[in-house]
């Protein structure tokens, strides 16, 4: 069969459908993602086909670096507006792929659906995240602003769920001019499309986040995509040699992409000096970073979080799902200092499980991150938290039914 992978995001978008790429691939299948230009190079090295969305301006990779996605309130307006512009650039990038058995999209594969309304290709919406799931029984944190809604009863957030809101008012132009491009009769709203018909794919386990009666059918639950592109890269010589000159470090992260952290990394070497322990500072964005740093923290670009994790101490991140889960797989505590998106919700969870602690980023101060990472790093519940994640992570089964699963939905969807 010919599988399309359409990612939309950063890197913890894109991962998992490379990791989701690889299974496929060898199960003798043809895979060909469809996503940014930004993100061929790694595409390509894990033996995807790839498409790129667009011309000579790389939209969906942009997306990333801009200040706004990294803010609260305005994370989600970029990613769907975006979604929207670049919609008709995605479904001229599915027509060159020829015929095709299955897409396979996020909620926001707005060009991906635009194509199963105009060719009949089945479509397939995976979620990674748990905020993609908007369920009245158990509702999803998004945030301070919207702690109250955990506290409405069932019938009363159907119907909150189910009005117009700020966002999807302002999304419905733009993606009602796509349709009109694509001839395809829009829908009355956005979140008439967050699900496929020809069902869902559910990338998280029962114990993150149990089904709920609203969720969408046909659906497939599994479990974590565990992907951090380690086949293609190792750990960098220089990362070696200080990891194996002493104690484990403190691991801190702001996010693949985020280009707008400086306070967060001055932040965290008051705390490292505070604690006088070791440090490592992941980031893309060397512009960001302190001045004369000490020896005792090491600066990579990138390393292979599942790799460089399993001799950590503690992990410091931004608690996106893909960073998170990886860090439950190395079986080590957790600070998040969630910013948007699927984040809030994802703290929460995390530190409901007692595998570490959350710190909004008003309270990320170098006083409370150095108690907390004093915490994490002396109180043995945390880590007693961390190894019963990581068991419950290598209880689960191999992906092999998760597969078939979808090679009979891409039969029954073409027979139908």
């Amino acid at each position: 069969m010919h599988f399309l992978l359409l990612p939309f995001g950063s890197s913890g978008d894109v991962f998992p459908f490379i990791w989701l790429g690889r299974h496929l691939m060898a199960r003798g299948h043809r895979v060909t993602m469809i996503t940014g230009q930004g993100y061929a190079e790694q595409a390509s090295a894990a033996g995807l086909e790839f498409v790129p969305v667009g011309g000579e301006v790389d939209e969906i990779s942009a997306m990333a670096r801009d200040a706004r996605f990294w803010t609260p309130g305005k994370g989600a307006w970029i990613y769907f507006t975006t979604a929207a512009r670049v919609a008709n650039a995605t479904l001229a990038a599915i027509e060159s792929c020829g015929n095709a058995d299955l897409m396979i999209a996020p909620s926001a594969g707005f060009g991906a659906r635009l194509a199963r309304e105009k060719h009949g290709i089945p479509l397939i919406t995976v979620h990674i995240h748990t905020v993609t799931f908007p369920s009245v029984y158990e509702t999803p944190y998004l945030g301070r602003s919207l702690e109250w809604l955990k506290r409405v009863p069932p019938w009363v957030k159907r119907i909150l769920f189910n009005l117009p809101h700020k966002l999807e008012r302002e999304v419905l132009p733009l993606l009602r001019r796509a349709c009109r491009e694509a001839e395809v009769r829009p829908p009355w709203l956005p979140m008439h499309w967050r699900n496929s018909p020809d069902g869902a794919l559910v990338l998280f386990p029962e114990w993150h986040a149990a089904p709920q009666p609203d969720w969408p059918k046909p659906r497939f639950q599994w479990s974590f995509p565990l992907e951090d592109l380690s086949r293609e890269k190792g750990l960098e010589p220089e990362l070696e040699a200080f990891l194996a000159a002493g104690p484990a470090p403190v691991v801190f992260t702001p996010g693949s992409m985020n280009a707008h952290a400086s306070r967060f990394f001055e932040v965290a070497l008051q705390a490292v000096r505070e604690l006088g322990c070791r440090a490592v500072f992941v980031t893309s964005q060397s512009a960001q970073l302190p001045a004369g740093l000490p020896p005792e923290v090491q600066v990579v670009k990138y390393a292979p979080f599942g790799t460089l994790l399993a001799r950590t101490a503690v992990f410091v991140h931004h608690g996106g799902m893909g960073t998170m889960s990886l860090a439950y797989q190395a079986c080590v505590p957790q600070l998040i200092m969630p910013l948007t998106h699927d984040q809030p919700d994802n703290a929460q969870r995390m530190t409901r499980l007692g595998v570490g602690l959350s710190l909004h980023p008003s309270e990320f101060t170098p006083d409370r991150v150095t108690s907390c990472l004093r915490r994490l790093l002396n109180e043995p519940a945390f880590k007693d938290a961390a190894r019963r994640c990581a068991e419950k992570l290598r209880a689960t089964p191999a992906p092999e039914e998760m597969l078939r699963w979808l090679e009979q939905r891409a039969i029954d969807c073409k027979a139908s």
